[in-house]
């Protein structure tokens, strides 16, 4: 039985003729293009321990995060998509055109029925959160109906993620990570020459970031969200790899956790040079976006004394920057920028 049809039939039964006509009206799906260099295809790939089979280019994508969500773009694969969702941030602006014109599923977490109503022949996503137990929905349920899956290597590659929270990395993430996620991305869709262009493009621009900068014995804290609990970046995650090209030093690099909850009175007694903020457009924390996380900081007792608090000496990144993803260049590119621009950086 043909892929769609089967996912069709999966539909109804899940979730009632009812709820399908419902959720296909709200979906538009762009016009398909001829799949390019299909030649290459079947495609066979060894993602986060499973062996993912691609019988051919897919022509109707979905994104269920905006990590992967943001590759696919950069490689020009807009008019492969019906779905997106799980969103940080606005899009880039040049990539806001084309996204544009991708339906988004949801702001966050969309439901199973509401995926398989787009009628995917192929689902990415960033986070194992995602792909599991309290997400989407698993792997295997996809995969069952004939919809191959790819989850990011970043969040599987020297990562543990078995126990509560972001999860424990075992080993440094590196941007080869998310190089390798770019070609395998590339392969799958049969645009491997796309691939290698945007990953040059990327080397290219983290080596001119980095030119001549020496940021040794700088210290700097990454703070994504939460003023109640708030989620500091750990020594090994995407802010490892900006702080590593820096040669500066994360506060918390004695934490493997990625995103481990820490108190404000810890904070403090760190006392970092430089506050790298996430500055997020969701509204699933408090203290999401960056003006929020400064008021915050600027006028609690324990944190307004700090020294980089009282200086000012504040980042602004957009959650996706702070995430294994393609972003994470632009962070490197604005920390280094303003480590240089606050006399810190030769």
């Amino acid at each position: 039985m043909p892929i769609a049809r089967l996912v069709r039939r999966s539909v109804l039964l899940l979730s009632g003729v009812a709820l399908l006509a419902g959720c296909a009206q709200g979906v538009s799906s762009p016009p398909p293009s001829s799949p390019r260099g299909e030649s290459g295809h079947p495609v066979t790939l060894d993602n986060c321990g499973r062996t993912v089979e691609i019988a051919a280019a897919p022509r109707r994508a979905v994104s269920l995060n905006q990590g992967t969500t943001e590759i696919l773009l950069s490689l020009g694969l807009a008019d492969r998509m019906v779905g997106t969702a799980t969103w940080t941030d606005p899009l880039p602006e040049a990539l806001a055109t084309a996204g544009a014109a991708v339906p988004r599923l949801a702001d966050d977490t969309p439901s199973f029925e509401k995926v398989l109503a787009a009628e995917p022949d192929f689902v990415a996503a960033s986070f194992a959160s995602t792909l599991g137990k309290g997400g989407v929905a698993t792997r295997e349920r996809f995969e069952d109906l004939g919809v191959p899956t790819y989850l990011s290597p970043a969040d599987c590659t020297g990562k543990d993620n078995s126990g509560d929270g972001d999860g424990v990395r075992t080993a440094p993430l590196t941007l080869e990570t998310v190089y390798g996620e770019i070609r395998d991305l590339a392969r799958v869709f049969g645009v491997e020459e796309r691939g290698e262009r945007l990953v040059s493009d990327l080397r290219a621009r983290v080596e001119e970031a980095t030119s001549g900068v020496d940021a040794s014995g700088v210290t700097l804290l990454y703070w994504f969200a939460n003023s109640e609990a708030p989620y500091m970046a750990g020594c090994c995650g995407a802010p490892g790899v900006i702080t590593r090209a820096l040669g500066a030093e994360n506060v918390f690099d004695d934490s493997r956790e990625e995103w481990p909850q820490v108190n404000w009175e810890t904070v403090a007694d760190r006392d970092p040079d430089v506050l790298v903020i996430g500055d997020l457009t969701r509204r699933s924390q408090t203290a999401e976006s960056a003006e929020k996380k400064i008021e915050f900081l600027e006028s609690h007792p324990v944190t307004r004394t700090m020294d980089a608090v009282r200086n000012k000496r504040y980042v602004l990144l957009g959650g996706q920057a702070m995430n294994p993803t393609v972003r994470t260049v632009e962070g490197v590119e604005k920390v280094a920028a303003a480590l240089r621009a606050y006399g810190l950086a030769e």
